[in-house]
């Protein structure tokens, strides 16, 4: 006999998010709560893009990669957060189909292209320090333009070919056992087994972390070779800052992923704190990577003030 729980059911679906468990006076706090971090997210990565794109100063290799990082916080943040404020404010937690798919689709390309990009920023690094008097013969308009592209175009790429695997798998559930939807919160709900789908998922993560990791790593160590051989004070101290705030920004992305994996492996931790952690991934980095740049880059600071000075206004000429 078939059981009636696993009867593949007919598309469309919706489906229905088990978010936090809270008591029903506590959404509206939690949803205060949420669109304030939400805010400093916007606010942050809105002031970087609007700041990068005005002024011409800026319209650099690295800051033109930190352009495309801002946009790929949004993504993420925007995904997830706009998603959970709903739930806290109106309580219905349904979500169709077509929505669930675009957000699990946004929220794994956040997460792919954050490392593919972060890597061309290490790349660019290392030829502005290592082969400075070559940089801008290397680093051109068109090659910098490839570069934004080929890191877009491999996450997306990769993640397009996840979710088509998914295409036809039957479901015999809608309850999604997370705070947002994912490739793999969608296929544990999956009538049988999908090998494929967590053989090339498994491969994927492996492939953009190594990847990731590895020319992040040979980028850096070039350049602290470069910086030892230097003598100069002002180039040394130059180039570490430099990196220093791509590195600190790399180490936070790889923080905030490590803490879901962690916590997913210990069946101690409460679901209420597995799913904050999971929300800590796509709000962490979206929400401190402004301030990181924002603070320590000087020309990045010094365009936002310059940006929201109060014009002077001009002396009336002597007659």
């Amino acid at each position: 006999m078939t059981n009636l729980s696993y009867v593949p059911l007919e598309q469309p679906i919706v489906f229905t998010l088990q978010g936090f468990v809270v008591a029903t006076d506590e959404g509206y706090p939690l949803f205060v709560v949420s669109l304030l971090v939400y805010m400093v997210m916007i606010i942050g990565n809105g002031t970087v893009f609007m700041v990068i794109v005005a002024d011409k100063k800026l319209h650099k290799p690295m800051y033109v990669m930190v352009c495309n990082l801002a946009v790929c916080d949004l993504l993420g943040g925007t995904a997830v957060m706009t998603r959970l404020m709903s739930d806290f404010l109106t309580g219905d937690k349904t979500i169709s189909y077509v929505a669930a798919y675009s957000q699990a689709f946004t929220v794994h390309t956040y997460g792919s292209a954050a490392p593919t990009i972060l890597s061309a920023m290490a790349y660019d690094r290392y030829i502005a320090i290592c082969e400075p008097l070559r940089y801008h013969t290397i680093m051109t308009a068109w090659r910098l333009a490839g570069l934004c592209i080929l890191a877009w175009f491999i996450a997306i790429g990769l993640v397009a070919v996840l979710f088509m695997l998914n295409i036809g798998t039957p479901l015999c559930g809608t309850l999604i056992l997370h705070v947002y939807c994912s490739n793999r919160s969608i296929l544990s709900l999956a009538c049988v087994p999908t090998p494929i789908n967590n053989i090339y998922g498994l491969c994927m993560t492996w492939f953009l972390s190594t990847g990731s990791f590895l020319v992040i790593a040979f980028s850096y160590i070039k350049i602290l070779i470069a910086c030892l051989v230097k003598r100069e004070k002002n180039s040394k101290s130059k180039a570490i800052q430099t990196c220093a705030t791509h590195l600190a920004v790399y180490v936070l992305f790889e923080f905030a992923t490590v803490l879901i994996i962690v916590t997913q492996r210990f069946e101690e931790v409460s679901p209420n704190a597995k799913k904050f952690c999971a929300i800590l991934f796509v709000i962490i980095p979206p929400a401190v990577n402004p301030i990181i740049y924002g603070i320590v880059t000087k020309e990045i600071r010094t365009s936002v003030f310059r940006l929201f000075k109060s014009p002077v206004l001009p002396k009336e000429s002597k007659k």
